[in-house]
Order: structure tokens, then sequence, then C-alpha cells
């Protein structure tokens, strides 16, 4: 898109300032073609030299004619030519400035205000230091990119003992490719913050960044796997929503074998409004040929990459930037195409009377993987006070084994859905489309992300803005046991 930019922008030569911001930093350290081409011309300091003393001296000349500030441009051009004898810029039908400290503000002043008298297209290249000013941050750009609370002394943050998601996901694929050979890892410039840091240590040579370039990552999986191999793309919810025409037309649509881990799927704490992972589920659910799946802890996420590694078709794992929840019996149940997994109210008890063990739950919360620690916490809430209420992990976004479904549903007088992904497309409308089709006496809610954007914060600051904690869950199921 940048590129289709400079095209269109060179083409109507009009008066446009672009600044490249040149930090050798994606998130991750920059790779490609295009990153060395910037440090090629970082490191050509003749022409900047000889620019700077002209500039100087024509300054100091009290009267300089428009004849002969025209002369001095012309003679600047032709040594500019001969330092920068191949600049993409230029070709484009762009003035190329720079590369200029970023840090020195006085010389970015001088420059921008005589840039602005071009009446042309220009590229300012910028040079800076990410994380400039705090040594920690200048020490690990990677990890002060996005970060949670940290010590300001040392840059240390917050660590806690149980494994998260993109942990468990990046030992088990370390794990996985031991065993398969043909398994190689892709990731858009986001090594670290995926988890794929460890595998690109341990394989190397079937280790792929292809840098802020999700498109490409998506189509290069596509072509990897015709090839023979079994590619697995790690790539953020937010992130992926850039590549799914390609997911369509490069995977879907010839229905190729390969793999794509969501990381940072549903509440995203930390991170703002542009990295919510919460749009996944209703832009992948109607694409065909496509299995989406969303694991709710480490042992189902293990059995889903494994799982996910032997089809013979597309598939699509989604997970939480969270703590992986402990473990259930329930969650160690194997893979079922289509189905999930039941977890009755008496498993989630300490003091189980016996009373307790012969009433059956007349509500069940039907959620996503992501969301499951909450209705959990709203079943076990709910069926202290004798109100039982019964759990269903769906595991399967797609497909969905709809009979077994409707009878799993049968007993249970009440259905809630929950989601962390928008309520507007997501499972939850469809499933509960789906029950009032077969069951009209049925009383159903949905819960999910509402039509908006949700602000920064914490995951639990998320989930009561989106009225999806387990509070809200505990209200929404009185609410419908009242009707």
């Amino acid at each position: 898109m940048a590129l289709e930019a400079l095209s269109h922008a060179g083409q109507i030569a009009k008066n446009l300032i672009v600044i490249l911001n040149d930090n050798q930093m994606s998130i991750g350290k920059n790779t490609g073609s295009i990153s060395r081409y910037l440090s090629r011309l970082t490191m050509t300091s003749q022409y900047q030299s000889f620019r700077y003393n002209v500039d100087r001296a024509v300054n100091a000349i009290p009267r300089v004619n428009k004849w002969m500030t025209r002369i001095i441009f012309r003679i600047k051009k032709a040594v500019k030519a001969l330092v920068f004898s191949n600049n993409l810029f230029v070709d484009l039908g762009f003035e190329y400035v720079g590369p200029l400290n970023g840090h020195n503000l006085y010389e970015l002043e001088y420059v921008l205000t005589k840039v602005k008298q071009l009446n042309r297209p220009v590229v300012v290249h910028v040079v800076t230091q990410k994380g400039r000013g705090y040594r920690p941050a200048e020490d690990d750009p990677v990890s002060f990119h996005g970060t949670g609370p940290f010590c300001v002394l040392d840059g240390k943050g917050d660590k806690t003992e149980a494994l998260s998601f993109t942990e468990v996901f990046s030992r088990s694929l370390v794990e996985l490719a031991a065993h398969n050979q043909k398994i190689v890892a892709i990731t858009a410039a986001m090594a670290k913050g995926t988890g794929l840091s460890d595998f690109a240590k341990r394989y190397p040579s079937r280790f792929f960044d292809v840098g802020i370039a999700e498109q490409h990552a998506v189509t290069f999986a596509g072509g990897l796997s015709a090839a023979g191999l079994k590619p697995v793309v790690a790539i953020y919810s937010t992130f992926m929503q850039r590549a799914i025409d390609q997911l369509i037309h490069d995977i879907s649509l010839q229905n190729i074998p390969a793999v794509f881990v969501l990381d940072r799927a549903g509440a995203v704490p930390d991170d703002g409004e542009t990295h919510q992972g919460i749009f996944d589920i209703s832009l992948m659910r109607p694409v065909p040929n496509l299995s989406l799946l969303a694991p709710a802890s480490a042992a189902e996420l293990i059995s889903c990459l494994l799982w996910a590694t032997e089809q013979a078709l597309p598939v699509v794992i989604r997970y939480p930037k969270a703590c992986c929840p402990s473990e259930l019996d329930e969650l160690y149940l194997p893979i079922e195409i289509g189905k999930g997994v039941l977890i009755k109210y008496s498993s989630l008890l300490n003091d189980l009377r016996p009373a307790v063990q012969d009433s059956e739950a007349k509500t069940l919360i039907v959620c996503t993987g992501g969301i499951l620690p909450e209705a959990l916490t709203a079943s076990r809430c709910l069926s202290q006070q004798n109100n039982y209420c019964d759990v269903y992990n769906l595991r399967f976004l797609k497909p969905l084994n709809k009979e077994y479904f409707i009878s799993l549903v049968k007993p249970y007088d009440h259905v809630v859905f929950v989601e962390d992904g928008v309520r507007i497309g997501g499972i939850g409308t469809f499933l509960e489309s789906l029950l009032q089709r077969t069951y009209e006496v049925k009383k159903t809610a949905v819960c999910g992300f509402p039509d908006r954007y949700i602000p920064q914060g914490k995951r639990q600051d998320i989930l009561e803005e989106a009225h999806l904690s387990s509070n809200h869950i505990i209200r929404k199921v009185l609410e419908i046991q009242k009707k």
C-alpha cells in the first residue's frame, strides 16, 4: 500500500512531504531488501556534507536572485545523481532529502522549512533510534514496543508463574517440529510477540520473517504448502485483517493445507483500540474450506495445534493475550470435528452436596475458548446459589456439528451465548438463530463485543466495558430466566 501511494504521488507531482522515520526496526528487527536498501542510503554521507556546505555558503550571500538559485539547485541535483546513482524515491518522481539525524531538532526544523518551499513531492529520510532517551528501551526495543507495568529504575516488568497462551504455542510448535520435518514457521516482523523466537533459534532454516507484510505471509504460506511443506503462520488477530483477501483467494479457494495461529484474539490488554482481536470470527466464519478453532487452555491449545498440523485443509487457531487458566479434566478430551466439551456445574464446585449432584441444570452457557474463565466463574457463582448452570466450550467455531449441538442443548430451558468477538456476524447469533428455528420455547441471549471500538485498558476493564465480565454474564442469565 505504501509503494502504491508513492507511485501515485510521484505521478501527480503535487506538493507533498513524506517523512520516512528509519530506526532500523519494525516491531522486531527489520528484515528484507528494502530495509537493506535504506541502510545503504544512510551510509552515504558525502552528499549530505556537500549539500549543507553549499546551503551555508548560499545563505551567507546577501542577495541571491532566482537565476542563481536555479543554477545552485541544478548543481546540487547533478552531484546527488553522482552520489545516489540509484535512488528508489527519485525514480518514483520524488526529491530525496536525507538521511538526517532525527534527534537533531534544529536540523530537522531547518530542513523542513526549506522543503516546504519546494512545489513537488519530497521524501525526507530521518534516522532515529527506537527507545531513545530510556536506556532499558534502547537495549531492548522489541519488549518496549508495547509493554505493561514495569519498574522505571530497571525497566523490568511484572512476571507471572502461569504460562501464557503464546508461551504454550511456542513450546508446542518447537516440539512438533522436532517430529515433523515439514513444519516451517512464518511471521510478519513479530517473532518475539508471537512466540516464534525459540523456533527461529532451533530451526533457523525453517523460519521465515517476511517483515510487516501479512498479505505476503499468507500467500507465501500457500506456496510453501503447495511445495509439500506444512507452514504455520503466527500473526496477531488484528493484523490478520490485512490479509483476508489472500486467505480467501490464495488459501481457501484452493483448499491449501496451512495453519494460521491468531495471537491476541478477543480482549487485548494494554495495546489500545487498534489491537483488539474482536473481528476475526465474523470475518473468517463465512470463508469456505476453513476450520476455525478457539482453545480454552494450554491442554486444548496443544491438542488443537497437533490436530491442525495433521489436516489436509486450512486451519485457523485463535487464542487470547492471557495466562492459561487452570486445567479441567474435560479440556483434555480428544478433538472431535465440530464438537466442543460440556462442563457440568458439579465439577466446578468444591463443596459438593448430594442434592447438588442429583440436580440437573436448566441453564447452559455456550462460550468461545478465550472467554471460558469468565463463563466458569459465572457458573460457579450461580450454582452456589442453587441456580445450576452448565458450560459448553465450543472449541470449533467452524465447522459445527449442528445435529450434535441441537441434541446437547435439548435438556436446557435457557441458553446464553458468550463470545470474545463482535456480536454482529458472530458464532453466538448464528447458534441462537439455529436454536430458535429448532426449539421455539427456549429462551436465549447473546453476549459479544458491541458495535463500537473498545478503549485501552486491562483485560478485566475491557470485558467490563463490553459487558462480557462474569458479573455481566450472571446478569444476562438472570435476565432471560425471568422472561
